[in-house]
C-alpha cells in the first residue's frame, strides 16, 4: 500500500485501546456475579440500548429499567463498580498511538460508541486525554456508529478531508462503513497486525515510550 498524507487517527476505544466497556461478555458476567434473570436482563438491555448509547437514557435511569425494576440484595452502587471493572487498558496500544502522535505531530480522535457515564468513567480512569485531542463518543453527541453522520461530524470537528485520516476499529461492520465515506479503514485484529498496517502507511512504531499514565 502506498503511503498517505495522514494528519489524523481516528479509534475505537474498547477493542482498540480499551477492552469493551458493557458489551455482551460482560453482561454475561453481571448476570453470573449477582445472580439476575439472564433472559429478562437482556431483553430489558436490547430495548433501551441505543438510548442509553446515545445519552438519552443516563445511568441511573438505565438501572431502574434494566437491572433495580425489583428489590435486589445488592446496591446500585455494587452494580456500578462491576461496571466500571469491567474496562482494562491495551497498554501496548496505547502506547503506540501516543508515540506516533508525538512523532508525527497527529492529531486521534475517539469515535466510539459507548454511554455517557460508562465513557466518562474511561477517560479519567486510563487518562486517554493525554493522546487524543477529540472525543466523539455516541453518549456525548447523540449519535452512533454505523450512522455515516457520526464519521462524518468526526471528520468536520478535525477540520480534515476523509483521505487524510486513518480509522481503527475492531468492528469489521464499521470499518467497512468508513472506508465507504472515503476513510482509511484498519480493521483491528490485533497489535501487531495494527502496527504492521500503520507503517504501511508510513507510521512507523518508535520504540522506547511508556504509556501515559
Amino acid at each position: 500500500m502506498s503511503e498517505r498524507n495522514v494528519k489524523v487517527i481516528l479509534l475505537d476505544l474498547g477493542g482498540v485501546v480499551l477492552t469493551n466497556g458493557w458489551d455482551r461478555e460482560a453482561r454475561r458476567r453481571a448476570v453470573e456475579t449477582f445472580e439476575l434473570e439472564g433472559d429478562d436482563f437482556h431483553e430489558r438491555h436490547r430495548l433501551v440500548q441505543d438510548l442509553f448509547d446515545t445519552g438519552r437514557l443516563e445511568l441511573e435511569e438505565y438501572l431502574d429499567q434494566v437491572v433495580f425494576h425489583r428489590g435486589r440484595p445488592f446496591s446500585r452502587e455494587d452494580f456500578r463498580a462491576f461496571m466500571r471493572t469491567q474496562s482494562q487498558a491495551h497498554e501496548e496500544m496505547i502506547t503506540l498511538i501516543h508515540d506516533l502522535k508525538s512523532h508525527y505531530r497527529l492529531r486521534v480522535a475517539a469515535l466510539s460508541n459507548e454511554s455517557r457515564e460508562l465513557a466518562r468513567h474511561r477517560v479519567e480512569t486510563f487518562h486517554l486525554h493525554a493522546f487524543v485531542d477529540v472525543f466523539v463518543i455516541s453518549g456525548f453527541v447523540g449519535l452512533k456508529k454505523p450512522d455515516p453522520a457520526i464519521y462524518r461530524l468526526a471528520l468536520d470537528l478535525l477540520q480534515v478531508p476523509a483521505e487524510a485520516a486513518v480509522y481503527l476499529e475492531d468492528r469489521e461492520t464499521f470499518v467497512e462503513t468508513a472506508r465507504e465515506l472515503g476513510l482509511d479503514g484498519i480493521h483491528h485484529t490485533g497489535f501487531e497486525s495494527t502496527m504492521k498496517a500503520l507503517e504501511e502507511r508510513g507510521l512507523g512504531l518508535l520504540h522506547g515510550v511508556d504509556a501515559p499514565y
